[in-house]
């Protein structure tokens, strides 16, 4: 059986990650009481039944403090019994929370009289801090659209089922801030730009002739072997610690040039030696996509 526990703050799209988990075809139960998590999990998998072979059970602060204090263990203990148990924590900074709430004027799970909204979401991060440690993907949704998030749900949880280590490789802006999901941040903002070249500004690292011009450029072929050194080095770890997911950002100014080349490059490198290796190129992202809002009926 593959178990993925969804969590995440009110608001950050918890309740768009199971409905995909859902289409993706997983049998999904949202707001499980923690306390009941092992022996529930542990019954439907005794019934043997295939449908219930990939299974998606989303957790929140509305259980009790000391349940999810024990959530650590008790993943720990599924993985013991044969499950493969991933979980899987959405985050949102919280003047995003604070944004979404206030356009949709829904109450927050956690307010209560004389709780401020902020206060309610400061308690929900310290209530939900032992998911948080025990989480190996967290996805952070502050710039994310619904489109965007179905897909990376779609390719990171739902494409990722054989078990292993799978490889994000995104490239980023440092205009628009550093991923808060990465476990791995590199900074090519000392490379040569393309984008001061007239001719190449429009284009894409994707596209030949910035290609050309950053192979070409011998502090960047510097920097792709020193990166990919690092990382090679390092997954071995991650692979023996049991992780089974890895995020690593490369970002430069605008994330439309040398991070794109940069991720596209060294992804090609991982991909010879590790299965699952995928690229997400957050500065090329649809800008019109519609954006995730606090949900209207019932879950986070």
């Amino acid at each position: 059986m593959r178990l993925i526990i969804v969590s995440g703050l009110s608001g950050s799209g918890k309740t768009v990650a199971l409905h995909h988990l859902e289409d993706l075809g997983f049998y999904c139960i949202d707001n499980v009481p923690a306390a009941l998590l092992a022996s529930s999990v542990e019954q439907i998998a005794a019934t043997e039944d295939p449908v219930y072979s990939s299974l998606a059970i989303g957790i929140d602060a509305r259980n009790r403090a000391a349940d999810l204090a024990q959530l650590p263990e008790v993943v720990r203990h599924l993985r013991s019994r044969g499950v493969r148990c991933e979980v899987v924590f959405l985050q949102t900074e919280d003047d995003m929370l604070l944004k979404r709430y206030g356009e949709t004027r829904r109450k927050h799970p956690l307010s209560a009289a004389g709780l401020s909204l902020r206060e309610a979401i400061e308690r929900e991060r310290e209530l939900l801090g032992p998911v948080i440690a025990s989480a190996e993907l967290i996805i952070d949704t502050t710039r994310t659209s619904i489109y965007e998030l179905r897909d990376i749900i779609r390719r990171r949880v739902g494409g990722h089922e054989q078990p292993g280590l799978s490889i994000l490789v995104e490239s980023f802006g440092f205009k628009r801030g550093i991923p808060a999901d990465a476990d791995f941040v590199f900074d090519l903002r000392c490379l040569p730009n393309p984008y001061w070249d007239p001719a190449l500004r429009a284009l894409t690292g994707r596209d030949e002739p910035v290609i050309a011009f950053l192979d070409a450029a011998s502090s960047v072929q510097r920097m792709y072997r020193d990166i990919l050194g690092f990382i090679t080095g390092w997954i071995p770890a991650y692979v023996d610690f049991n992780r089974n997911y890895l995020t690593i950002a490369i970002g430069c100014t605008g994330g439309q040039h040398r991070s794109v080349y940069m991720a596209d490059k060294l992804a090609a490198e991982l991909s010879r030696h590790y299965p699952q290796v995928l690229t997400r190129h957050t500065g090329l992202a649809i800008e019109d996509a519609p954006p995730l809002r606090v949900p209207q009926l019932g879950g986070l």
